[in-house]
């Protein structure tokens, strides 16, 4: 892959890319090395010649290995469930005041990382079953079946919250 090619997959894949990494592991510098591997191990793959269509499930792909491994191994960083915010710049920052009128991110980061990575692929990735299944090598199937339970979670998740205030 030449370097222009290269500049634009990263410049249409990596704000997503990494926006996905730190929404899951709750870390703004574990996102940035993380998305730095993920391209890496791109370019080692011999697969770099790919369309953008498919280098992004891809990309993703990567990312969520790398994150399996890193929970794998104990080493994840995330906020607890009740303290999670997320910036207009997109760093994850530590909320102060949960007093908070509901918070979509605290409901997310409640939810168990594979429900969690589902339900953003789905909804913030706007992804198909077909390139969740691709994303994270489950599949079809199994992503119909655990969004749905994804989904039923996070809905009594914001039902209980929603009985809280």
């Amino acid at each position: 892959m030449d370097e222009q090619a290269f500049c634009a997959l990263y410049e249409a894949t990596a704000k997503q890319l990494w926006q996905y990494i730190a929404r899951m592991c709750g870390s703004a510098d574990l996102a940035d090395d993380l998305l730095q591997d993920c391209y890496f191990r791109l370019l080692r793959s011999g697969r770099s010649e790919m369309k953008l269509q498919d280098a992004r499930p891809y990309l993703f792909r990567i990312a969520t290995n790398l994150m399996h491994d890193r929970w794998r191994s104990g080493k994840h960083l995330l906020f607890s469930s009740e303290n999670v915010s997320f910036t207009d710049e997109d760093e994850p920052v530590i909320e102060t005041h949960p007093e908070r009128d509901l918070d979509a991110a605290r409901i997310l980061y409640r939810l168990k990382p594979r429900a969690r990575q589902l339900l953003w692929l789905a909804y913030m990735e706007e992804m198909t079953h077909r390139e969740i299944a691709a994303a994270t090598g489950l599949n079809i199937m199994s992503v119909r079946v655990l969004l749905l339970r994804a989904k039923r979670e996070a809905r009594a998740l914001l039902h209980s919250q929603r009985g809280e205030l």
